[in-house]
Protein backbone atom coordinates (compact mmCIF):
# COMPACT_ATOMS: atom_id res chain seq x y z
CA UNK A 1 0.00 0.00 0.00
CA UNK A 2 1.29 3.42 -0.59
CA UNK A 3 -0.24 6.80 0.67
CA UNK A 4 1.81 9.45 -1.09
CA UNK A 5 0.33 12.05 -1.89
CA UNK A 6 -0.33 13.13 -6.17
CA UNK A 7 0.31 16.47 -6.22
CA UNK A 8 -1.42 18.09 -9.46
CA UNK A 9 -4.43 15.25 -8.71
CA UNK A 10 -4.83 16.23 -4.43
CA UNK A 11 -4.98 12.70 -4.44
CA UNK A 12 -4.28 11.54 -0.31
CA UNK A 13 -3.61 7.90 -0.39
CA UNK A 14 -3.97 5.39 -3.08
CA UNK A 15 -3.03 1.66 -3.33
CA UNK A 16 -4.04 -1.21 -5.33
CA UNK A 17 -7.66 -1.36 -3.90
CA UNK A 18 -8.85 2.78 -3.61
CA UNK A 19 -8.10 6.12 -3.75
CA UNK A 20 -8.76 9.41 -1.87
CA UNK A 21 -9.02 12.77 -3.71
CA UNK A 22 -9.51 15.55 -2.03
CA UNK A 23 -11.77 17.57 -4.30
CA UNK A 24 -11.86 21.34 -5.22
CA UNK A 25 -14.86 23.18 -4.69
CA UNK A 26 -16.26 23.61 -7.89
CA UNK A 27 -15.51 20.81 -9.89
CA UNK A 28 -18.15 17.96 -11.04
CA UNK A 29 -17.58 15.20 -9.13
CA UNK A 30 -18.93 12.88 -12.69
CA UNK A 31 -19.22 14.38 -16.01
CA UNK A 32 -22.46 16.34 -16.07
CA UNK A 33 -24.82 16.62 -19.15
CA UNK A 34 -23.13 18.56 -22.43
CA UNK A 35 -19.78 19.31 -23.21
CA UNK A 36 -18.63 22.18 -20.82
CA UNK A 37 -19.85 19.81 -18.28
CA UNK A 38 -17.09 17.22 -19.24
CA UNK A 39 -14.72 18.18 -16.93
CA UNK A 40 -14.99 16.12 -13.72
CA UNK A 41 -12.78 14.68 -10.62
CA UNK A 42 -13.70 11.14 -12.06
CA UNK A 43 -12.05 11.60 -15.28
CA UNK A 44 -9.06 13.47 -13.95
CA UNK A 45 -8.39 10.44 -11.85
CA UNK A 46 -8.68 8.07 -14.68
CA UNK A 47 -5.82 9.47 -16.60
CA UNK A 48 -3.98 8.02 -14.04
CA UNK A 49 -5.97 5.03 -13.23
CA UNK A 50 -7.66 3.97 -15.61
CA UNK A 51 -9.72 1.43 -13.60
CA UNK A 52 -10.70 4.28 -11.33
CA UNK A 53 -14.33 3.80 -10.49
CA UNK A 54 -16.67 6.12 -8.36
CA UNK A 55 -18.16 5.01 -5.01
CA UNK A 56 -19.65 7.98 -3.43
CA UNK A 57 -20.05 11.78 -4.81
CA UNK A 58 -19.82 15.37 -3.47
CA UNK A 59 -21.92 18.53 -5.19
CA UNK A 60 -20.28 20.46 -7.49
CA UNK A 61 -19.74 23.20 -4.98
CA UNK A 62 -18.65 21.44 -2.04
CA UNK A 63 -15.23 20.30 -1.47
CA UNK A 64 -13.13 17.14 0.23
CA UNK A 65 -12.45 14.08 0.93
CA UNK A 66 -13.88 11.66 -1.69
CA UNK A 67 -13.66 7.96 -2.21
CA UNK A 68 -12.89 5.68 -5.74
CA UNK A 69 -12.55 2.30 -6.55
CA UNK A 70 -10.16 0.22 -8.32
CA UNK A 71 -12.36 -2.03 -10.63
CA UNK A 72 -15.63 -3.71 -10.27
CA UNK A 73 -15.17 -5.63 -7.16
CA UNK A 74 -13.66 -3.11 -5.22
CA UNK A 75 -16.63 -0.57 -6.11
CA UNK A 76 -19.49 -3.41 -5.24
CA UNK A 77 -16.98 -3.92 -1.78
CA UNK A 78 -16.69 -0.24 -0.66
CA UNK A 79 -20.77 0.63 -1.79
CA UNK A 80 -21.53 -2.20 0.59
CA UNK A 81 -19.41 -0.32 3.30
CA UNK A 82 -21.78 2.97 2.08
CA UNK A 83 -25.00 1.13 2.58
CA UNK A 84 -24.77 -0.33 5.72
CA UNK A 85 -22.96 2.91 6.99
CA UNK A 86 -19.51 1.79 7.77
CA UNK A 87 -18.08 4.55 6.31
CA UNK A 88 -17.83 7.02 8.72
CA UNK A 89 -17.85 11.10 7.34
CA UNK A 90 -17.93 14.04 8.83
CA UNK A 91 -18.07 17.64 7.24
CA UNK A 92 -17.12 20.95 8.28
CA UNK A 93 -19.78 24.49 7.06
CA UNK A 94 -20.20 27.87 8.11
CA UNK A 95 -23.81 28.73 8.81
CA UNK A 96 -26.32 32.12 8.78
CA UNK A 97 -27.26 32.99 12.40
CA UNK A 98 -25.99 31.65 15.84
CA UNK A 99 -26.92 28.24 16.46
CA UNK A 100 -28.34 28.03 19.79
CA UNK A 101 -27.57 24.47 21.01
CA UNK A 102 -24.24 22.76 21.29
CA UNK A 103 -25.05 19.83 19.41
CA UNK A 104 -28.05 17.92 18.24
CA UNK A 105 -29.92 16.18 15.24
CA UNK A 106 -31.64 17.10 12.19
CA UNK A 107 -34.45 14.60 11.31
CA UNK A 108 -36.88 15.27 8.35
CA UNK A 109 -37.37 13.21 5.56
CA UNK A 110 -36.62 14.75 1.93
CA UNK A 111 -37.59 14.32 -1.62
CA UNK A 112 -37.07 15.58 -5.06
CA UNK A 113 -38.60 19.08 -5.40
CA UNK A 114 -39.56 18.31 -9.17
CA UNK A 115 -40.93 21.56 -10.52
CA UNK A 116 -37.31 23.41 -9.05
CA UNK A 117 -34.90 20.44 -9.93
CA UNK A 118 -31.82 20.04 -9.11
CA UNK A 119 -33.34 21.28 -5.57
CA UNK A 120 -34.63 18.94 -3.00
CA UNK A 121 -36.91 19.72 -0.07
CA UNK A 122 -38.40 18.49 3.21
CA UNK A 123 -41.64 16.42 2.07
CA UNK A 124 -42.65 14.75 5.34
CA UNK A 125 -45.52 12.82 3.11
CA UNK A 126 -43.47 10.99 0.64
CA UNK A 127 -39.66 11.68 1.55
CA UNK A 128 -37.44 9.43 2.69
CA UNK A 129 -35.38 9.36 6.39
CA UNK A 130 -32.61 11.81 6.54
CA UNK A 131 -30.81 12.19 9.61
CA UNK A 132 -27.92 14.67 10.26
CA UNK A 133 -25.86 15.22 13.31
CA UNK A 134 -24.22 18.22 14.36
CA UNK A 135 -22.12 19.86 17.11
CA UNK A 136 -21.16 23.46 16.94
CA UNK A 137 -17.19 24.24 17.01
CA UNK A 138 -17.53 28.30 16.86
CA UNK A 139 -19.87 30.48 17.09
CA UNK A 140 -19.13 34.63 15.63
CA UNK A 141 -21.31 37.50 17.06
CA UNK A 142 -19.70 39.59 14.71
CA UNK A 143 -20.81 37.96 11.77
CA UNK A 144 -23.44 36.03 13.13
CA UNK A 145 -22.84 32.60 12.11
CA UNK A 146 -21.60 29.40 13.51
CA UNK A 147 -19.24 27.03 12.39
CA UNK A 148 -20.12 23.74 12.41
CA UNK A 149 -19.25 19.86 12.72
CA UNK A 150 -21.81 17.67 10.40
CA UNK A 151 -22.51 13.83 10.59
CA UNK A 152 -24.40 12.98 7.85
CA UNK A 153 -26.13 9.56 9.40
CA UNK A 154 -27.85 9.34 5.70
CA UNK A 155 -26.67 10.09 2.55
CA UNK A 156 -29.56 12.26 0.25
CA UNK A 157 -29.19 14.56 -2.18
CA UNK A 158 -28.49 18.13 -0.84
CA UNK A 159 -29.13 16.59 2.65
CA UNK A 160 -26.48 18.70 4.67
CA UNK A 161 -27.97 21.66 3.04
CA UNK A 162 -31.19 21.22 2.85
CA UNK A 163 -31.92 20.16 6.57
CA UNK A 164 -29.42 23.24 7.87
CA UNK A 165 -31.77 25.33 5.39
CA UNK A 166 -35.15 23.94 6.62
CA UNK A 167 -33.89 24.68 10.35
CA UNK A 168 -33.15 28.64 9.91
CA UNK A 169 -29.31 28.35 9.18
CA UNK A 170 -28.19 27.77 5.65
CA UNK A 171 -24.98 27.39 4.88
CA UNK A 172 -23.13 30.75 3.29
CA UNK A 173 -22.46 30.57 -0.07
CA UNK A 174 -25.27 28.54 -0.91
CA UNK A 175 -26.83 29.83 -3.93
CA UNK A 176 -29.34 27.28 -4.18
CA UNK A 177 -30.90 27.27 -0.68
CA UNK A 178 -28.76 30.04 0.93
CA UNK A 179 -31.39 32.82 0.44
CA UNK A 180 -34.09 31.07 2.68
CA UNK A 181 -33.78 32.22 6.33
CA UNK A 182 -30.32 33.98 5.73
CA UNK A 183 -29.93 36.39 9.37
CA UNK A 184 -26.74 37.52 8.21
CA UNK A 185 -24.77 39.74 5.73
CA UNK A 186 -21.86 37.76 5.26
CA UNK A 187 -20.89 36.78 1.98
CA UNK A 188 -18.70 34.33 0.64
CA UNK A 189 -17.46 32.76 -3.03
CA UNK A 190 -18.05 29.76 -2.36
CA UNK A 191 -20.37 27.14 -0.76
CA UNK A 192 -18.60 26.81 3.01
CA UNK A 193 -19.35 23.36 2.65
CA UNK A 194 -16.25 20.57 3.32
CA UNK A 195 -16.26 16.88 3.65
CA UNK A 196 -13.20 17.14 6.14
CA UNK A 197 -13.21 13.33 7.68
CA UNK A 198 -13.48 10.07 5.98
CA UNK A 199 -12.59 6.63 7.66
CA UNK A 200 -13.75 2.61 6.84
CA UNK A 201 -11.93 -0.44 6.98
CA UNK A 202 -9.97 -1.58 4.23
CA UNK A 203 -12.25 -4.22 2.52
CA UNK A 204 -9.14 -6.70 2.00
CA UNK A 205 -7.02 -6.04 4.60
CA UNK A 206 -9.34 -5.15 7.43
CA UNK A 207 -7.11 -1.99 8.47
CA UNK A 208 -8.69 1.14 10.30
CA UNK A 209 -8.08 4.04 7.63
CA UNK A 210 -8.50 7.56 8.36
CA UNK A 211 -7.93 10.91 6.50
CA UNK A 212 -8.41 14.38 7.59
CA UNK A 213 -8.30 17.14 5.24
CA UNK A 214 -9.47 21.09 7.15
CA UNK A 215 -11.00 23.38 5.24
CA UNK A 216 -9.89 26.36 3.95
CA UNK A 217 -13.04 28.94 4.99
Amino acid sequence: MSSKPHTTLAIVYADESLIVVNKPAGLLAVPGRGADKADCLSLRVQQHYTNALVVHRLDQATSGLMLMARGLAMQRSLNYLFETRKVHKTYVAVVHGLVAPDEGRIDLPLAADWPARPRQKVDTTLGKSALTNFRVLSRDTQNHTTRLELEPVTGRTHQLRVHLCAVGHPIVGDGLYGSEGNTSTTEATRLCLHAQYLALHHPQSNQALEWTVGAVF
